[in-house]
């Protein structure tokens, strides 16, 4: 082995890199013990033994040596993998390196339990670890606990002899090629379990794939199959979490009477003699692969498709409602990320509401479009039809990753037992009960973070009292069709209380949810962006389309045109409403709001301090509700949502009704008219109404819009 080697790969894995779009994150570095350390992975790709071993150098600046099969051993990939510092599996003297090496510390090494690459993933049968793959099934193997054990009782006979009997030492150091002493007296040894998980993981034909095809006469369908999947993910892209675990202390597993005894014995002991502790070293080296194992398989990375699979595996009813499958896999995910002992990948770091709403990562469409393509799900009409088979069948264990990726995925999850208890009492529970425990969930939550929000921003004489800003849900009638209602800028839930109250009082449920920034104080909503009221309204539609089956999206002012793009996002939305939108103001302030905005963040960056305009004064027509303070920040960004919604309104192909106050002294009716002309959608209506003030929902002849709108809202 020499370290042109390292190099060589170190190389190549950076050119891969720079050709695909692989995203290598590494975690638990610190776990990496000084010492001899046996590193014991799980096996799933060809990747990890190019992959791993210069990743571990480039951390512990100590070369790596491999165990490989012994078929990879000829032509020119055997003499560079003999290079790299891979030892063959029928090497006579496999055993005696290995134990020489993490004596003296030259090399630590690398080795795959499972014995092979476990395409399957599956690894658990009847609550046991049993690799299951295409000549049958095995336990793990116990090589790594034993080389590990055997090191260490090399090391801790050499300790004793030094001081008791210095010639039988010496015979060790010869048979061990040791030429100091020292350097192995001060090492201990360690096990330390690492995981891969890859995601996603989408096997199909590639340019690699291609290229070998048409290169290779014959190609085996088993080369194929690799080239396919793993050619995908180095293309296509891929995250790669690599965990290192804790360390496994060896020494421990030596203190037991009879194995000390052999330790201290007196005669000689030859590598492969037979000692009395050869049982009881074996009993050790089982429970170290228990554990090892369950270390592997617990740092398992978990990602929205485990999720996904499991959850889908776990589904007992065959017609499934993929509304139904988002809110127990909704559910799932809330729930996940409270269980301290799982790693969860980004994707499950972030808000998942983006799974009740417009899936704008496309996490949901893509997991669906991979069952669809592999029979787990037929598609009828608005409902998906699962085929239990494919969770239940033989299939070709060199193909599986190709075949049946959903099982592969679900299969890799298994060993987590919070994982697997949290989505299986979800998916057997029945989807009234889902619905109900998503809106609890919900409400809860915007509530809870209301309440924090107000605590940090209050002010003493402009805080409003808590009740102005509180969200809150009108109970209707009948749940066939619900509401979502927001309020404006610079104001709060109670702006829209008596709409709400009324289009309660024709039995329509209404959720009415409070914008982030707004009913604290203004430093509060400087500190907001419209992505955070975008956030606001879509948590808002996740919770009353949990209650009800069509939902009608409404709002005044800036809530209007959150209302609006909603209704451009999410295409199960019945109908919307948008009472003054804020296309087009009037007030000449709002003009020079992003030169102000501008400004001040230059102030921010380059003096830090300096002549900052961060709020103008408010004159509101609702002084008990608005703020008397409006930010700069607040007003730009008012004009990015309307920005952001001009260009999707030829997507909103729902019924529309907008509502103008002729005489708006805010919002200046050419700007709804405007929205009006690019809605995309036929069925639409414009409404102007003879008032002279902004707020139209409150005060006289609010009456008459409030019955435009539920006049609206009855025809669905």
């Amino acid at each position: 082995m020499n370290r042109f080697a390292y190099r060589t790969t170190g190389l190549a894995i950076k050119a891969i890199s720079n050709l695909s779009k692989a995203n290598i994150s590494l975690h638990g570095q610190e776990n990496i013990p000084e010492g001899s350390v046996i590193f014991v992975i799980n096996h799933f790709t060809r990747l990890e033994t190019m992959l791993i071993p210069a990743q571990i150098f480039t951390l512990t600046k100590v070369p790596v040596w491999s165990l490989a099969d012994y078929g990879l051993f000829t032509g020119a990939l055997g003499g560079y993998l003999d290079k790299l510092g891979a030892v063959s599996t029928k090497d006579p003297d496999r055993d005696r390196l290995i134990v020489k090496s993490l004596l003296t510390g030259e090399a630590n090494w690398i080795i795959f339990p499972e014995g092979r690459m476990v395409k399957n993933k599956k690894i658990i049968e009847k609550g046991q670890f049993m690799i299951s793959w295409a000549g049958g099934k095995h336990p793990p193997h116990t090589g790594a606990a034993t080389l590990a054990i055997r090191t260490e009782f090399y090391r801790q006979r050499l300790r004793r002899l030094s001081e008791e009997k210095p010639d039988e030492a010496e015979y060790l150091m010869e048979l061990f090629h040791i030429e100091s002493l020292e350097p192995v007296l001060n090492r201990y040894t360690y096990i330390v379990p690492v995981n891969l998980t890859y995601y996603p993981i989408r096997a199909q034909e590639n340019i690699l794939s291609n290229l070998a095809a048409r290169l290779v006469d014959d190609l085996p369908d088993r080369a194929l199959e690799e080239l396919m999947t793993e050619g995908s993910m180095l293309i296509s892209g891929v995250d790669i979490d690599i965990r290192f675990g804790n360390p496994i202390l060896i020494g421990e597993c030596l203190e037991c009477t009879i194995i000390e005894t052999d330790i201290q014995a007196k005669r000689r002991i030859n590598f492969d003699d037979p000692v009395a502790s050869k049982s009881a070293m074996r009993k050790e080296a089982l429970k170290l692969m228990q554990l090892y194992m369950t270390d592997i398989y617990g740092l398992t990375t978990v990602n929205l498709d485990h999720v996904f699979a499991s959850t889908l595996r776990f589904l007992r009813v065959k017609q499934i409602d993929e509304f139904d499958f988002r809110r127990r896999v909704f559910l799932a995910v809330t729930r996940i990320q409270q269980h301290q002992g799982l790693h969860l990948h980004t994707s499950l770091e972030e808000d998942p509401i983006h799974l009740l709403t417009d899936d704008r990562f496309s996490k949901v469409e893509d997991f669906i479009a991979i069952a669809l393509d592999k029979g787990n799900l037929k598609r009828n009409n608005d409902r998906l039809i699962k085929d239990q088979t494919t969770f239940t069948s033989a299939y070709d264990f060199h193909r599986a990753r190709i075949d049946n990726p959903i099982d592969v995925i679900a299969n890799a999850v298994e060993p987590l037992t919070p994982l697997q208890r949290t989505v299986r009492q979800l998916a057997l529970q029945p989807g009234f009960w889902i619905r109900r425990k998503v809106a609890k969930y919900l409400m809860e939550q915007a509530v809870a973070e209301y309440k924090k929000d107000y605590k940090q921003y209050y002010l003493e004489g402009e805080s409003k009292s808590m009740e102005v800003g509180m969200p809150f849900l009108v109970k209707g009638k009948s749940k066939n069709v619900g509401i979502l209602l927001s309020h404006g800028y610079m104001a709060a839930p109670m702006e829209v209380r008596y709409l709400a109250d009324y289009l309660g009082g024709m039995g329509f449920w209404v959720y009415v949810p409070r914008l982030k920034g707004h009913g604290t104080s203004p430093d509060d909503l400087a500190t907001r962006s419209y992505k955070d009221w975008v956030e606001s309204i879509n948590r808002g539609y996740a919770l009353i389309s949990s209650i009800c089956r069509k939902v009608v999206v409404g709002g005044f002012s800036t809530g209007a045109g959150l209302a609006l793009n909603l209704a451009t996002r999410v295409n199960e939305i019945a109908g919307v409403f948008a009472v003054a939108a804020p296309m087009t103001l009037k007030d000449f302030s709002a003009k020079f709001a992003p030169a102000l905005d501008i400004w001040n963040r230059i102030m921010d960056k380059t003096y830090h301090v300096g002549p900052k305009k961060i709020f103008v004064e408010n004159k509101p027509e609702n002084p008990h509700i608005n703020y008397l303070r409006n930010p700069i920040s607040g007003v730009r960004e008012l004009a990015r949502l309307m920005d952001d919604l001009e260009p999707r309104l030829a997507d909103l192909s729902k019924p529309a009704l907008i509502i103008q106050s002729r005489r708006d002294p805010v919002v200046h009716p050419k700007g709804s008219r405007k929205i009006f002309e690019l809605i995309g959608t036929q069925q639409k209506e414009y409404l102007l109404v003879n008032l002279n003030r902004h707020g139209i929902l409150l005060g006289e002849g609010s009456q008459r819009v409030h019955k435009f709108i539920g006049d609206f809202v009855k025809t669905f």
